[in-house]
């Protein structure tokens, strides 16, 4: 079985940047409106066939896993902009209180991800073309991730100081700790980049 590393993955999904995922899913027999119904899915398991993946992770030779996030984006006032906020992992409190940033899941899953920025038409538009695929590759000491560990910091602290449903979207300039799910009743909290965090990303891709 050829192992799919996580920088072969972003090379062969780089071939298919402009290139409809709709007319792409049909080549692939993957669902999208067919039945009358959104294959809520579907965008990410054509990037999963892109990149070489069976799966939606794959081990790489280090042991290290990664997985793909598309992100949607939409023009606002003529800029390309995220249309939303990405979800990066869900907050256990006990893991949370016990690890710092860079021994965090937070931090494991934000190094790994392959990011895909998707063009986003309207609710059950007819075609979403693949934009610009790029990764978080930099160093530990690189500003912006120390603002993102900052963030964290503050997020962590809180918990420990005032309990698990002190944690709100308001903290933090690049990342989040809000509630994931449907109302406000939810129980869970999860950690999520901001629009503004997502627009840099992609911002300093290569």
């Amino acid at each position: 079985m050829k192992i799919i590393t996580r920088q072969i993955a972003i090379e062969n999904l780089k071939k298919y940047i402009d290139q409809d995922l709709r007319k792409l899913a049909l080549k692939h027999g993957i669902t999208t409106y067919e039945t009358g119904r959104q294959n809520k899915g579907w965008k990410g398991l054509v990037l999963e066939r892109l990149a070489g993946l069976k799966t939606n992770i794959s081990k790489a030779p280090n042991g290290l896993t990664y997985e793909l996030k598309s992100v949607s984006f939409h023009n606002k006032k003529e800029i390309l902009v995220p249309k939303e906020t990405m979800a990066i992992t869900m907050i256990n409190p006990e893991e949370l209180k016990a690890h710092s940033f860079f021994e965090s899941h937070c931090w494991a899953k934000l190094k790994t991800i392959i990011f895909c920025a998707v063009m986003w038409y309207g609710k059950n538009a007819e075609k979403a073309e693949l934009i610009k695929v790029t990764s978080l590759d930099f160093a530990e000491t690189d500003e912006l991730i120390l603002e993102i560990k900052a963030d964290y910091d503050l997020i962590r602290k809180k918990l420990i100081k005032y309990g698990f449903e002190a944690l709100t979207g308001k903290d933090g300039k690049w990342i989040q700790a809000r509630t994931k799910g449907a109302g406000h009743g939810s129980t869970t909290r999860a950690f999520y980049a901001r629009t503004s965090l997502v627009k840099r990303i992609f911002e300093m891709a290569k």
